[in-house]
C-alpha cells in the first residue's frame, strides 16, 4: 500500500504522524511511504532521517494522493479538496466538535478512522491515552504560566512560598487528563482538588497520592463552591467520540476570581466549561468574566518532538495493520479499530459521533468497502 504524511496545517501543529522508525517497518513490510518534504521539522526531524528509512519526500499533493494518509489532527478546509473515496483517513478527527468535517468527509465518501475512539475489548482508549497524558502534565504548567501577573494572571505561585498559601487548582475529571494534571499540580505543591463522579477513580488516586490529592465526589454544588475558591481550573472531562458535556456554566465562571485561569483540555470536544471558546498556540487565551480561558485544541503540539514519538508508539502497530490489510481487513485482524471507524462510504459508523451530530449510525463492516 502507498502511505502518505502530509505537514500538518492545524495552527500551531508540529506534530507529525510517522517517525523514521516507522517510515523503516513500513518499508520493510513492503509499503511505499510518502512524507511531505518538511513534515517533520517542527518536531525536530529532519528530511534526510526519513530519506535513511526508506521514505520518499514529496509534495503536499503527492502525500495526500497515497491511499492511506497518516495525520495527526484533523483536516483543515484547505484540505477538504483531497479528500475522495478510495481514501482511508488516520488521525485524530473529534468530528462531535468539527460538524462541518464530518459533513466533508460523508460528501467525499472517503474512510476516516479516528485514534480517539479506538478502543480495546476492555475499554480502553490506546491511541487516546498517550496525547491525554501529555496534555495533562502540560496543563498546570500552561495554568501556572499564565497566573502570572505579566502574563494576564492574579500573580499567584502554584507552590507557594514558605508562610504563604499555595495556589489552588481545581481538577474536573478523573480520567487520564485529570490524573496527570492533578499528579503534576501536586508535584508542584499546589493544593489540589480532583473530583469526579466515579468513586472508583478517586479511590485508586487516593490510595496512589495518600491524601496529597483532595478527592470530591461531582455534584454542581461541589463544583461551585470549588471554582470559586481557586486559582486554577483544569476542564479534563471526556466523552469517547461524543461531546464533552458542560459541567461548569457561565454563572460558576464569573463567580471566580479575578484574574483566575481555566484550562480546558476536553476544548477539542466543545469544552466542558460554558465559557471555553477554542484558541491557537499563537493567541492561546480569551478574558471571560475576568477569568483568563486556556482553550487551545491541540495542546500537545506545544511540546511536538515529545508528543511524537509519544504518539506514534501507540498509533503505528495499528496503521501498520491498515496497511498490511486494508481498512475492512484490519477490522477483521484487530477489532479495536472497529470503533475508530467514524465514516466511511458516505455515512456515520460510530454511535456516539452520530449521536452528538443528530444523526444515525451503521454498522462499519456493513459500510466499509470491498478491499
Amino acid at each position: 500500500m502507498i502511505v502518505g504524511v502530509p505537514t500538518e496545517r492545524k495552527p500551531g501543529e508540529n506534530r507529525v504522524a510517522l517517525t523514521p522508525d516507522g517510515a523503516r517497518e513500513l518499508c520493510t513490510h513492503g509499503h511505499r511511504v510518502l512524507v511531505e518534504t518538511g513534515a517533520g521539522a517542527g518536531s525536530s526531524i529532519p528530511d534526510d532521517a526519513y530519506r535513511a528509512a526508506g521514505a520518499e519526500l514529496v509534495t503536499t499533493e503527492d502525500a495526500w494522493g497515497a491511499r492511506l494518509v497518516l495525520k495527526v489532527k484533523e483536516p483543515q478546509l484547505g484540505e477538504y479538496g483531497f479528500l475522495r473515496p478510495d481514501l482511508v483517513l488516520f488521525t485524530f478527527l473529534h468530528l462531535a466538535a468539527y460538524p462541518e468535517l464530518a459533513d466533508a468527509l460523508l460528501v467525499s465518501g472517503a474512510t476516516a478512522i479516528a485514534y480517539e475512539t479506538v478502543r480495546t475489548a476492555s475499554g480502553a482508549l490506546p491511541l487516546l491515552a498517550p496525547m491525554s497524558e501529555v496534555a495533562g502534565r502540560l496543563a498546570p504548567q500552561v495554568g501556572a504560566h499564565f497566573l502570572e501577573r505579566g502574563n494576564g494572571g492574579r500573580g499567584v505561585l502554584l507552590g507557594g512560598a514558605p508562610g504563604v498559601r499555595p495556589g489552588r487548582v481545581v481538577v474536573l475529571g478523573a480520567g487520564t487528563v485529570g490524573t496527570n494534571a492533578a499528579w503534576i499540580a501536586q508535584g508542584m505543591e499546589a493544593e489540589v482538588i480532583l473530583i469526579d463522579r466515579d468513586l472508583d477513580r478517586l479511590r485508586v488516586v487516593d490510595q496512589i497520592h495518600r491524601g496529597r490529592i483532595m478527592t470530591l465526589a461531582s455534584s454542581r454544588a461541589v463544583v461551585e463552591r470549588s471554582m470559586a475558591d481557586a486559582d486554577l481550573v483544569i476542564g479534563a472531562v471526556l466523552v469517547p467520540g461524543g461531546k464533552a458535556p458542560v459541567v461548569a456554566t457561565e454563572d460558576m465562571v464569573r463567580a471566580m476570581k479575578p484574574g483566575t485561569v481555566i484550562v480546558d483540555v476536553a476544548v477539542d470536544q466543545g469544552g466542558c466549561i460554558e465559557t471555553t471558546v477554542e484558541t491557537t498556540h499563537e493567541h492561546p487565551v480569551v478574558e471571560r468574566h475576568g477569568v483568563l480561558h486556556y482553550g487551545v485544541g491541540n495542546i500537545p503540539a506545544a511540546v511536538p518532538h515529545t508528543s511524537t514519538y509519544a504518539l506514534t508508539n501507540a498509533t503505528f502497530p495499528y496503521a501498520l495493520v491498515v496497511a498490511d490489510h486494508g481498512a475492512r481487513g484490519a477490522l477483521e485482524v484487530e477489532p479495536a479499530l472497529a470503533g475508530g471507524v467514524l465514516v466511511t462510504s458516505g455515512q456515520l459508523t460510530n454511535p456516539a459521533v452520530a449521536d452528538a451530530l443528530g444523526r444515525s449510525a451503521v454498522e462499519p463492516l456493513t459500510a466499509l468497502p470491498p478491499a
